[in-house]
């Protein structure tokens, strides 16, 4: 603001420049809808690397074709995407109820999604507190079997809890906001209880309480929540010789007897001090196994109670039989079929509801997305693949990005004759912000010993975009021989020249494979690209590049609003928009050797006349020579007569 002069002397005074930098904007951002194992349904996740795929919705499935795309998409050079999961009707939640020993249900545990992952979910309980009377720790566990044994893939642990919504301790609270697995709910007036530790828990141990001697006895019963007690272990009883005198004693003499029942059970000792006890295991991915106990020392130890049969953890999505009361859910993905009659939900499930932001219109809430992916829809058959295809072009054309289509799994064996009749029938498909790719991709699937598995692939075709963004820059073709697909063992069918020529007229990109280039991208047109149509977006790297343009001025021209509309105004408009002109010129993205060959930006009284000010309105018209691709390289070799003696 002026400085206000009131005594002689030099005053400074700092002034605007009227420079607003305008930044472009992320090119190759990609976003993948489908079905996902687990995860949340109700917003766009973004990603930055396919450890965060697996984090958040478990990684490869094999209902789920975006799975494998976006293992594509990072393996070829992505760095960012979102992902959003969909499911469809039926789907439902794993849950377990948390009982108070020998009694009803005090707390809830629940998957934080619906599908069938929330069964590998385990909850365990113990007591091995700073106040072992009042306070309980919780270890959530997610299990995967390898090589038929169970493992811990990852586990939360959360210490010193009460059921009180007055402590900052409260389990609901704590774990519900914290636990990227469950959430936990309080069952009616639970305040001040605790659920049961998993493990059967003995009472606290006074060896000299407890009274031992010779001759007495305890018996192991065996088995699952259908048979009860399929077996029966011979009777460990006390001698002379092997009476405990301590707790350690005690935990050896019982762990060694119950393991030779049961070779995954166990006994250990918990607690310190005066409130050490007991707990016996059993180490089974199947929640139904369980020991009970009768005998003498069972008695004294208070395992003879039917209730104190061993769980080894709570199971999501599992009875816990022997934990009176014990309430489950069984998680289910739903009935997710976009291969067979479920068709049309999936297709509704995709697409979801604008006005609701479901389906792929979660996107709507991301900041930026340019290349949208949905590989599934090769999975589907008409008119429901055609449905979700229409939907996610209006949405790329609303948010300026591309839609990479997948054609329908089965044309590969058809060859070009299968790929051109498919696309004859889908005349309005045909967008600027649309490309196709024939044929689709083989990878080695993890899931099935790494054997050839045919995707989709626009998941690998966007990464090569992201790659090519990066390297060359979006006017860059993705393309040609530098344009290798990572991690393609083979295409399921094999083009050649001619056959290239046939479908290359159409729009259709080819992938080819090359001897010593292997599998490359070749070809660069949109679906608007097709010889008869001769549209100026005709090329894939014209068009993104001025998506590109299109929302970096959008973005980087928002202070103009408001702003008195006049010369001054226009001035500072072309002084911002040539400068980011100017330097996209100097990093190659136009044709032409002088500025004013490559591009132009007006912006004064001819194209904003009174009128148009009158209305508040301001015009910007930019312009820009784009590089097209060398498509064709023609090379003309001709002879040399030699010279005719006169």
């Amino acid at each position: 603001m002026p400085v206000a002069v009131s005594y002689p002397g030099v005053y400074v005074e700092e002034i605007p420049s009227g420079v607003h930098t305008i930044t472009g904007v992320a090119t190759s951002i990609a976003a993948f809808v489908d079905f996902f194992q687990q995860g949340p349904t109700d917003k766009a996740v973004e990603l930055l690397s396919f450890a965060d795929f697996q984090r958040q919705f478990g990684g490869l499935n094999a209902k789920s074709q975006a799975s494998y795309a976006i293992q594509q998409f990072f393996l070829n050079g992505g760095s960012t995407a979102y992902a959003v999961r969909v499911s469809t009707a039926g789907a439902s939640a794993a849950a377990i109820s948390l009982n108070e020993a020998g009694k009803s249900a005090v707390l809830t545990a629940t998957a934080k999604s619906s599908g069938e992952w929330g069964k590998k979910l385990r909850v365990d309980v113990d007591y091995d507190t700073s106040d072992p009377q009042n306070t309980f720790n919780l270890v959530v566990s997610q299990v995967t079997t390898v090589n038929g044994k169970t493992k811990v893939a990852a586990s939360e642990a959360y210490r010193e809890l009460v059921i009180d919504a007055s402590k900052p301790n409260d389990a609901a609270k704590t774990v519900t906001a914290l636990s990227q697995f469950i959430k936990l709910d309080t069952v009616g007036t639970s305040t001040g209880k605790r659920p049961a530790p998993t493990g059967t828990t003995s009472a606290y141990l006074d060896l000299t309480g407890l009274g031992l001697k010779e001759k007495d006895d305890l018996q192991v019963l065996v088995g699952n929540s259908s048979t009860k007690a399929a077996a029966q272990g011979s009777p460990l009883a006390l001698t002379k010789d092997n009476i405990p005198t301590d707790p350690v004693g005690l935990a050896a003499l019982l762990s060694g007897f119950i393991g030779s029942v049961l070779p995954k059970a166990s006994v250990y000792l918990a607690g310190a001090g005066n409130s050490r006890y007991l707990v016996a295991e059993v180490d089974n991915e199947d929640a139904t196994t369980f020991i009970n106990f009768t005998g003498k020392i069972a008695d004294a130890l208070k395992w003879s109670d039917a209730n104190a049969a061993n769980v080894q953890h709570y199971c999501l999505g599992a009875p816990a039989d022997f934990l009176a009361a014990s309430g489950h859910v069984d998680g289910s993905d739903g009935t997710w079929d976009p291969s067979g009659a479920g068709a049309a939900a999936a297709a509704a499930a995709l697409i979801g509801i604008e006005a609701k932001k479901t389906g792929m219109y979660q996107l709507l809430d991301t900041d930026i997305f340019n290349i949208l992916c949905l590989p599934v829809v090769s999975k589907m058959a008409d008119p429901s693949a055609g449905a979700v295809s229409a939907a996610a072009i209006k949405l790329c054309q609303d948010r300026r990005a591309m839609y990479l289509l997948d054609g329908p799994e089965g044309v590969d064996s058809a060859g070009i004759d299968g790929i051109q009749t498919w696309l004859g029938g889908q005349s309005s498909l045909r967008s600027a912000n649309s490309a196709l790719y024939f044929p689709g991709v083989q990878i080695p699937d993890p899931l099935d010993g790494f054997n050839l598995k045919r995707v989709a692939a626009s998941g690998t075709v966007a990464g090569l975009y992201a790659r090519t963004d990066a390297n060359r820059g979006v006017w860059k073709a993705p393309a040609g021989t530098e344009a290798s697909l990572s991690g393609v063992q083979q295409l399921p069918y094999k083009l050649t020249d001619p056959e290239n020529g046939v479908l290359n007229p159409l729009a259709i990109n080819c992938l080819r494979v090359f001897p010593v280039y292997g599998p490359v991208c070749w070809g660069a047109r949109t679906l608007v690209g097709a010889d008869q149509m001769a549209d100026d977006y005709k090329y894939v790297p014209v068009r993104r590049l001025a998506l590109f343009i299109e929302e970096s001025l959008f973005r980087g021209t928002k202070w103009v609003v408001f702003e008195p509309n006049d010369e001054p105004l226009w001035a500072q408009v072309r002084l911002n928009v040539g400068a980011f002109m100017q330097n996209l010129f100097r990093q190659g993205a136009f044709a032409g050797k002088t500025p004013q060959e490559a591009y132009f930006v007006k912006c004064d009284s001819t194209n904003n006349p009174q009128n148009t000010v009158n209305l508040g309105i301001i015009n910007v018209a930019v312009g820009f020579a784009p590089l097209k691709p060398a498509e064709f390289v023609v090379i003309q070799i001709q002879q040399i007569a030699g010279d005719i003696a006169s």
